[in-house]
């Protein structure tokens, strides 16, 4: 969930717990998973894109991920909470959101692996490596500033929330969507496959209407969230949206 901050107070440091570490576990399962997705589409494991795309999306986990390990804890126990508290519809949008991410993996094989139907100028996968590697970026860089940025939708009453207005949040109203829309906007591209933006467009479509969905829960229902919502006009894109 985008935009939710909260004061630590108390003496107490914050530090992982087990719902962190089984965050953490999740996130290192779910490359083996892609991994083995994309090389059984590919029919090959000479495929030498994939394995820079999945040595890449490892690399900036070990770096920028375990550094929001260290200096934001609670955001990684909070996304360790799965699907607890989430609202219907966002059940539903990202299951559907989840669908449509694996058949980018499994489209990207079958076309840049096994058919190689596409013809992706070296160049262009150049740009696309990039693209991914800033987009997570991003994402880290909104779960370094918001300690509430969960999985789900909801307000986290419990925790006591305040709006955060830091980091890239200075910017737009939810960056993790913005970075999520540039990183798998160009693992296609990374890929080599022209095919695979098909399901990416499907996702980036899913996000715009979570984001809109969010925005709006969030402005109902997160106290100082409509008075940063004034001084931050975009949601995703500044000065279009």
């Amino acid at each position: 969930m985008s935009n939710l901050n909260s004061l630590q107070t108390g003496a107490t440091q914050p530090a992982l717990n087990q719902a962190g570490i089984n965050r953490l576990i999740q996130v290192l399962g779910s490359t083996a998973v892609i991994g083995a997705l994309m090389f059984l589409a590919a029919g090959r494991l000479d495929w030498m894109s994939a394995w820079v795309f999945l040595a890449l999306g490892v690399l900036v986990f070990l770096t920028a991920g375990f550094y929001v390990v260290r200096k934001n804890p609670d955001v990684v126990n909070e996304r360790g909470k799965g699907a607890q508290g989430a609202k219907t519809w966002d059940r539903i949008l990202t299951s559907i959101y989840a669908v449509f991410l694996f058949a980018l993996y499994i489209v990207a094989g079958l076309d840049a692996g096994r058919f190689q139907w596409s013809v992706m100028p070296i160049a262009v996968q150049g740009l696309g490596g990039v693209g991914y590697v800033l987009g997570m970026l991003l994402i880290y860089w909104a779960m370094l500033a918001n300690p509430f940025l969960a999985q789900v939708v909801r307000i986290q009453d419990e925790r006591g929330h305040t709006t955060v207005s830091s980091g890239p949040y200075r910017y737009v109203r939810h960056p993790m969507y913005v970075g999520i829309l540039v990183s798998y906007g160009a693992t296609p591209l990374l890929l080599g496959s022209w095919l695979a933006l098909v399901p990416f467009a499907i996702m980036g479509v899913l996000v715009l209407l979570r984001t809109s969905l969010e925005d709006k829960t969030l402005l109902a229902e997160l106290p100082g969230y409509s008075e940063y919502a004034q001084r931050v006009r975009f949601r995703l894109f500044p000065g279009v949206w």
